[in-house]
């Protein structure tokens, strides 16, 4: 695979091979600047189901918005029966820690369990955003105030390099993909980078001054971004340009999808405004405390979505998250943290065969603070109804302690897949005529041996060469 340069002309010089992107010309038309205009964007735009992506080995095809491998997001897998947390600091220290889940006498069956693995500077600032790539990937990026993205292989611990594309602080890192890795930074701009080899597909100018936050629509055409302009925009990534903003009155923070794409979030303060995908405002949470981020996830039991709201309370709130005109409330409170909460990423976890409840899954949370502590919560004990008196309060399921160091952000990445996972999955595919050439052997390798991961890479090199 290319070697990721420290050099901030070389980089640069990776750009040239944009012209390897096929992207089919739109027709032209103005970009909407207000909410009526905004209103135009269809939600199929937003909304489009996800393609089945590109299963060659080594090799990636061009981009192209006519085709499935245009498609930047990737289909579901069996979620992973280990897990690993990665938190940043403002003392540029990365932590990591894994988890596991094994069979108890208590009275959901098993314990969830974390362990470090790592910890050192790993850069010369303070590290401001932390992402893994999804689905069995083995990439991790964080980024800085030193205004470089560093990228690691997860799974061997290894520094591959750093991305030296942004002119700003890093401020936001987002995985849409197992292939590809989109940034936001001070500078104003979103980059789009390839994974394979670590090119810049496209660089993305709108925003006038900070960037804070970006995320992409579940099917992986659409981004939104927030920033110091007090803009809301929206991006088409097959075609690599704006597709409408709108004037938010604010600063906006954070912006996130649901886990549907039916909705999304926009975080400034205490408050969280709800829209749809035409950009409309639904409705306004005024939490009671000072927000520092916000995350959709699906419910354990029953069906629908919560909000988790992390503050200045030193807890996080989850809120309900109805279909209806009816206000979100509080159903249920995580404790444990004595300091204000920073982050918090979710997670599907595999649990192990034969527990009481028969249940086969759960959704674990991970929560960083300024106290220097990491927890880890089971979403499975959110109950499936409550009435608005009753809000349920769920004490961390297993914890970490660095000791006072103050945690700025967090991400989960998968662990290993059980083994008759593999098997079922191989099974799925060939009864559904699929060859099984080993193209995916990085979704299920997490746990394979440095030596097979080496003759893997060897082989995508040799494969590159002859290209």
């Amino acid at each position: 695979m290319a070697k990721l340069t420290s050099k901030k002309s070389e980089v640069h010089s990776n750009s040239n091979k944009r012209a390897r992107i096929e992207v089919a010309k739109p027709a032209k038309r103005g970009v909407p600047t207000s909410r009526s205009q905004a209103k135009e964007i269809t939600t199929a735009e937003a909304t489009s189901k996800p393609q089945k992506p590109s299963k060659s080995k080594g090799k990636e095809k061009a981009v192209d918005s006519t085709t499935d491998e245009g498609h930047l997001a990737d289909e579901s897998t069996t979620p992973p029966r280990t897990f690993k947390i990665v938190a940043g600091s403002y003392e540029k220290l990365l932590y990591g820690l894994e988890g596991s889940t094994t069979l108890s006498d208590g009275e959901l069956g098993y314990e969830i369990h974390i362990k470090p693995i790592f910890a050192f500077p790993a850069h010369v600032s303070c590290i401001k955003a932390v992402a893994a790539s999804p689905n069995g990937g083995k990439w991790l990026a964080t980024g800085s105030t030193d205004e470089i993205i560093k990228v690691w292989d997860l799974r061997r611990k290894k520094e591959i390099g750093g991305l030296m594309h942004h002119e700003g602080s890093i401020t936001h890192l987002n995985f849409p993909s197992r292939s590809h890795l989109l940034s936001a930074s001070e500078d104003g701009t979103l980059c789009l980078f390839r994974a394979r080899d670590w090119t810049v597909l496209r660089s993305l100018k709108g925003h006038k001054g900070r960037v804070n936050s970006v995320a992409v629509h579940p099917s992986g055409k659409v981004a939104l971004s927030v920033g110091k302009d007090r803009m809301l925009r929206m991006w088409d990534l097959m075609r690599g340009r704006g597709s409408a903003s709108t004037k938010l009155g604010k600063e906006g923070e954070l912006v996130r999808w649901s886990t549907d794409g039916s909705l999304f979030v926009v975080q400034a303060q205490s408050t969280i405004d709800i829209y749809d995908t035409t950009m409309s405002l639904i409705r306004t949470i005024n939490h009671p405390s000072r927000l520092h981020d916000v995350r959709f996830c699906k419910r354990v039991n029953g069906e629908g979505e919560v909000l988790l709201a992390c503050a200045e309370d030193k807890k996080v709130s989850i809120y309900d998250v109805p279909k209806d005109d009816l206000a979100s409330r509080i159903v249920g409170i995580m404790t444990g943290h004595s300091n204000r909460v920073k982050a918090v990423d979710t997670l599907a976890i595999s649990l192990p065969a034969s527990t009481p409840s028969g249940r086969l899954t759960t959704t674990i949370v991970t929560t960083v603070s300024s106290d220097g502590n990491v927890h880890v919560y089971d979403l499975s004990a959110l109950p499936l109804n409550s009435t608005s008196k009753e809000i349920a309060e769920i004490k961390p399921a297993a914890s970490y302690s660095t000791k006072g160091t103050r945690l700025t952000c967090v991400t989960l990445a998968d662990g290993e897949v059980s083994t008759s996972a593999v098997d079922l999955t191989k099974k799925r595919k060939h009864d559904e005529g699929e060859s099984d050439d080993g193209e995916n052997d990085d979704e299920w390798g997490a746990g394979e041996e440095d030596e097979d991961e080496e003759e893997e890479e060897e082989e995508e090199e040799e494969e590159e060469e002859e290209a």
